[in-house]
Order: C-alpha cells, then sequence, then structure tokens
C-alpha cells in the first residue's frame, strides 16, 4: 500500500511536490527511479534523476542516488518542481526588470497588476509569457507547450517585489528543495489598518479554500479543512490609523500574509478580497473617506511587496540576498498617510 501527501498548488505560493512513500512490506527490490515513475503519474525518469542529483529524494531520511534499490518499507520522501501541464503559451514581448541574470538563473521584479503564470482567465500577459520571449532558455521549456517554466515560487497578481526564476532544470529542482527546506529568505512589507499594538509577533493557524468562495482562503480549526500556516511579524512604523508591518512567512500558504492579518483585525490596506478596500479606521468624515478614496486610487490592490529575497546558488553555492525599492504607488501612499499622522 502506497501512502502519499501532496503540497496542493492551490493551497500554496511555492510551486513544488512533496511526496511522501511508504514501500510494501513483500515488494522486490527496484531502482528507485524506476519505483517513482511507476507510483508518480507524469513523472519522467529524467525528472526524477535530476532531483536525485539535487539531494530532493530522500530514502529514511538519507539523499539517495538513482541506482539505489527500494527496500520493503522503506519510507521515501520527494520534492519536485511541477511538471509541464499541456497549455500553449504564446511569448510576449512584454518588457521585464531583471534585478539579476546568470546562466542559470535570473531574479526579477514583478510589478503590480500582473499575474505570474497561465491559469483559467489569465492564459495572456502573464509573467510567464514575458518570461518565455526573453529568455532563450527557461527550465521546463517544451516546444511552445508549457505553463511555469522556471518557477517555484509565486506572489499575487497586485503583490509587487521579488521572484527567482529557473533556467536549468538543475536549478529549478535545486531551488524547489530550499523554498521546501524553508531555507531561502523572503520579507515582505504591508500596510495594514489599525494600529498593532506589539512590537512583533507570530500568527499560527490553518489556512484553505472557502468552502463558500473558492477565490479566496479562509482559516480553519485544524489539519482537516486546512494546511498550517505560520507567519512571523514585525512592526516597522505606526501611524495614526495604520501600521506598516515586515512579515516573514515560515510557510508559503495562498494569500498567507492577507488572511493573517485580516484573521488578527488589520486586513491590508485596499485588499479587495479581504476586506481592506474600505474605510475601516479612522474620523467619520466627508474629507477622510475622500481622502481614504484617493488613497486607494495611488495602488491597483493590497499594500503587499515582497521586499527582499535570498538563497544559496544552486551552482556556484554562494549565498544571494537581493533588495528592491517599494514601487512608486505604495511610496506615495505612505507619504500620503504620513501628511495625517501630524
Amino acid at each position: 500500500m502506497i501512502e502519499e501527501e501532496l503540497e496542493n498548488e492551490e493551497q500554496s505560493e511555492d510551486l513544488y511536490e512533496h511526496h511522501v512513500l511508504k514501500a510494501e512490506k513483500g515488494m522486490k527490490m527496484v531502482r528507485i527511479d524506476k519505483f517513482l515513475m511507476d507510483h508518480l503519474p507524469n513523472t519522467s525518469r529524467n525528472r526524477i534523476q535530476n532531483s536525485c542529483h539535487a539531494g530532493n529524494i530522500l530514502v529514511n531520511k538519507k539523499a539517495v542516488k538513482p541506482n539505489y534499490k527500494v527496500k520493503p518499507n522503506d519510507e521515501i520522501s520527494v520534492v519536485l518542481p511541477y511538471p509541464v501541464r499541456e497549455i500553449e503559451l504564446i511569448p510576449e514581448n512584454i518588457p521585464i526588470d531583471i534585478v539579476y541574470e546568470d546562466d542559470d538563473l535570473a531574479v526579477v521584479y514583478k510589478p503590480a497588476n500582473m499575474v505570474v503564470h497561465p491559469a483559467y482567465g489569465n492564459y495572456t500577459g502573464t509573467l510567464v509569457n514575458a518570461m518565455a520571449y526573453h529568455f532563450e532558455y527557461l527550465a521546463n521549456k517544451k516546444e511552445g507547450i508549457y505553463s511555469r517554466p522556471g518557477l517555484v515560487h509565486r506572489i499575487d497578481k497586485h503583490t509587487t517585489g521579488l521572484l527567482v526564476v529557473a533556467k536549468t532544470e538543475e536549478a529549478l529542482t535545486n531551488l524547489a528543495k530550499q523554498f521546501f527546506e524553508k531555507t531561502t529568505k523572503r520579507k515582505y512589507w504591508a500596510l495594514v489598518w489599525g494600529i498593532i499594538k506589539e512590537d512583533e509577533g507570530t500568527i499560527t493557524t490553518y489556512l484553505g479554500r472557502s468552502k463558500k468562495n473558492r477565490k479566496v482562503i479562509t482559516v480553519f480549526d485544524d489539519e482537516k479543512d486546512g494546511k498550517l500556516a505560520i507567519t512571523h511579524y514585525k512592526v516597522l512604523e505606526r501611524y495614526n490609523y495604520f501600521t506598516l508591518v515586515e512579515c516573514v512567512l515560515e510557510t508559503g500558504r495562498t494569500h498567507q500574509i492577507r488572511v493573517h492579518m485580516k484573521h488578527i483585525g488589520h486586513p491590508l490596506f485596499h485588499d479587495l478580497e479581504y476586506g481592506g478596500d474600505k474605510v475601516l479606521v479612522g474620523p467619520n468624515t466627508a474629507n477622510y473617506r475622500k481622502f481614504i478614496q484617493n488613497c486607494f486610487e495611488l495602488i491597483p490592490g493590497q499594500a503587499l511587496h515582497a521586499k527582499t529575497l535570498g538563497f544559496v546558488h544552486p551552482r556556484t553555492q554562494k549565498e544571494l540576498l537581493f533588495d528592491s525599492e517599494l514601487p512608486e504607488g505604495f511610496q506615495k501612499l505612505l507619504e500620503q498617510i504620513k501628511k495625517i499622522d501630524k
């Protein structure tokens, strides 16, 4: 009997699979690449072997080579970048802000109002469409049929900031392991409604798709309906009616920061899905309502920015750390907020 758990793509910002398998008691010994090809659908031997070489396949908690022979009762843990989906992707000449690039990977700055990868309702105009045009080589790129070449993580449409893109299969596999093992360094800045009293804190909940509206994420009481989500936050600056916070994700669930801040009573400013797009704090006056409406118009969605990104380079093994400026709209928003703080 095979026991398996899958890191659900719909529940995660990180685009990798995690499988846990247990070999049957009476099975014959077989190479691990053959074993995994038989038990993981749509998985090629090359993909498995790349994962082995990157140390992404563990047997009884130890990394193994592709020729390892699986024995009865072996416990196998596998981390793989998501496979190619059969979606025709048209390369589009959309400008990309490339922060760093070498033969193995690129770090790009995603602007607001841009979807990261194609999905239902967004087959064009995505960051991946742009990458397919600008980068000659991308991991998982096959004759125009691919959906998320080079991606191991993503950020929401209206969230701005840094993303790393793999240009080789080896880099893609290695980065997937780093994101799974939570060794990457990611910090987000967010402007939230209300004044957070504590200087720092940790939010721990279970998050999953709402049963009433599948487009939004909600908090559940236990792991039956959601997956564990942990966000650490630190106050950067307090204003009269708002707080600027820095958030570090221990897990990478979809909409995690947005849902967690709403959960503690501080929705992100102008968050269209989670109640931040109306006046929640401040005086009940026409002038203040007009002021907030003008502030809403500075940014297309939630005030959330993926500010820093750090990881170990897959080939050189050197640690890379990148920092980014807040987008112009976010900067103007803070300038306006400070005006009513006097």
